[in-house]
């Protein structure tokens, strides 16, 4: 595959976010103005005297515990470096590029502490606590704040924890990697909970309660991204299976970018989209999102990699336990979702290489139902193919999935019901991550076979048995060799479920949950959902 650079080089730069002037014809340096002042914050410009660092080190923050923690900054080339914390000095010496780094010896829990950065001048960071730091990624419904969640009001008064902080990364994209980016930490109060990521929050406060220790939350979630856009670029171009990914860019790179035109039509797309909201809201429905501000596509923030460059990069390698991840919506759609189970397993194997620490720890949101509830047996469903390929890619090492398949809204593709999901990514951390006995997930699909005509389907993580919540056993479908899908009877015989239907009698393939909306209920004794899933490759 040609790299899209090409296209990129030969087509107009301009990329203004802002209403261009129609009486100035606009150069091609006018998008560099705003794109600018947004860069300036993240990537430092030439080294000066001044010891400078990245926003994640300031003050509030939260140090991974019993880890090696990575430590840096800029300065003059030569200048000598110190650092101190908890007793703890180590020194270096600035190289000639300008960026210095050292590593504290492990840390225990506890704080606060106050580090002390000496160069030509002193950087001083108070309030630093020491304990377990996981980043939180995805696109709108890890970004949904605690405010906008299921029983808001409480949540807020009661969210009284300041050992839980969080860092929330600017939302902006880049065209190249940076080495830095604004933000700032944040403690956990009735006063900031509101604005907090809900399930980093709920995921968090869960770790805290339960493991007796401080908690570092960094937000980097950006609404209405693909998971493309979050993967380094150079680990995605070249792949064969990626190239419809790249081509519609490619496409758009192609013509020259019109700012005026562009304008226009997202004016006329946000006056359509207010007289859509008061309907809705009349209606008591959700108003929806407006329609962004016109950006050069290769500034956009779905182009692939630019949140990468701009969300993820500036992190690397500040010390985590791990990721969790909520995403995937935007990927939904032919041949989208099922590239997903491609591009997940990617993403992770990029970060933790980049970071350097490891297969650290990595878990999803597994998407709930979304849409109205299914009434036939075999619809073609997207998100369906997207929650396998998330299945799927649980044969990545030292990951987990939450499952939500329960925890959706029909009419709402941003779910308010962020307790659950928030738990249920806690209890795989404590269970896979820091040792305790608790069951972590739902049934997962181990085997099946075929006796006469029934398919007997057998699963992992069965703990306490299997169960059919509220009623009967529900969400099976069952189909021959004529590929023709039929509900089915199921029933539960011990930690097994048997299918079968008087409508096919020589089953060769069962489905569960598999829809946009299922009605499914089947769960282990811990209560946790099962995960749809499908026998068949059809």
């Amino acid at each position: 595959m040609k790299r899209h650079t090409t296209a990129l080089e030969t087509s107009n730069r301009d990329t203004s976010f802002m209403k261009p002037n129609p009486t100035k014809r606009t150069s091609h340096a006018s998008w560099l103005t705003p794109a600018l002042c947004a860069l300036a914050v993240m990537h430092p410009f030439p080294a000066v005297a001044d010891v400078r660092m990245p926003s994640l080190f300031s003050d509030h923050m939260v140090l991974q515990r019993e880890m090696s923690a990575p430590v840096w900054g800029w300065a003059d080339a030569g200048e000598a470096i110190t650092v101190n914390i908890a007793g703890q000095t180590r020194s270096t010496k600035t190289p000639a590029d300008g960026k210095w780094s050292i590593k504290l010896d492990k840390l225990k829990s506890g704080g606060p502490f106050t580090m002390v950065v000496k160069g030509n001048n002193t950087v001083t960071i108070q309030d630093v606590l020491v304990g377990e730091v996981w980043l939180a990624s995805g696109q709108s419904n890890m970004a949904l704040t605690v405010g906008n969640s299921n029983n808001a009001q409480s949540e807020i008064a009661n969210a009284k924890f300041p050992e839980i902080r969080t860092f929330l990364v600017p939302r902006v994209a880049a065209e190249t990697p940076q080495e830095s980016c604004g933000g700032t930490w944040v403690i956990c109060s009735p006063e900031s909970a509101g604005a907090f990521s809900a399930a980093a929050y709920f995921f968090g406060r869960d770790l805290h309660q339960s493991l007796k220790t401080p908690v570092g939350l960094i937000n980097s979630s950006y609404g209405g991204t693909p998971i493309e856009s979050w993967i380094s670029l150079p680990r995605q171009e070249g792949v064969k299976n990626f190239e419809p990914v790249f081509r519609p860019w490619i496409k758009k790179l192609s013509v020259p970018y019109e700012p005026e035109k562009a304008y226009e039509q997202y004016e006329k797309q946000l006056a359509a989209w207010k007289i859509a909201a008061e309907s809705r809201k009349a209606e008591g429905k959700p108003k929806g999102y407006p329609p962004r501000p016109p950006v050069h596509p290769r500034m956009h923030q779905n182009y692939p990699a630019n949140l990468f460059n701009s969300m993820i990069a500036p992190l690397i390698p500040y010390a985590i336990r791990g990721g969790i991840w909520y995403q995937g919506e935007s990927n939904c759609s032919p041949g989208a979702s099922k590239l997903y189970a491609e591009q997940l397993p990617l993403m992770i194997q990029d970060w933790r290489a980049r970071w350097s620490q490891g297969d650290f720890p990595f878990a999803w949101v597994q998407l709930p139902c979304y849409k109205p509830q299914t009434q036939e047996p075999n619809p073609t469903s997207q998100w369906a193919n997207l929650r396998e390929s998330m299945l799927k890619s649980l044969s990545v090492p030292n990951s987990g999935m939450a499952i939500t398949i329960d925890t959706g809204d029909a009419d709402d593709i941003h779910p308010k019901n962020k307790q659950p999901v928030g738990h249920r990514l806690a209890l795989w951390a404590k269970s896979q991550v820091y040792g305790q006995r608790v069951p972590y997930s739902g049934p997962l699909p181990a085997e099946h076979r075929i006796n006469g005509g029934k398919v007997i389907l057998s699963f992992k993580h069965a703990d306490g048995g299997l169960i059919a919540k509220e009623g009967d056993l529900k969400g099976f479908t069952i189909a021959g060799a004529d590929k023709k899908w039929q509900w089915a009877t199921a029933r539960i015989e011990g930690k097994t479920v048997v299918v079968s239907s008087p409508d096919v009698p020589s089953p060769v393939a069962v489905r569960y949950g598999w829809a946009d909306h299922p009605v499914c209920n089947l769960v282990n004794g811990a209560g946790l959902p099962c995960s749809p899933f499908r026998t068949d490759d059809w």
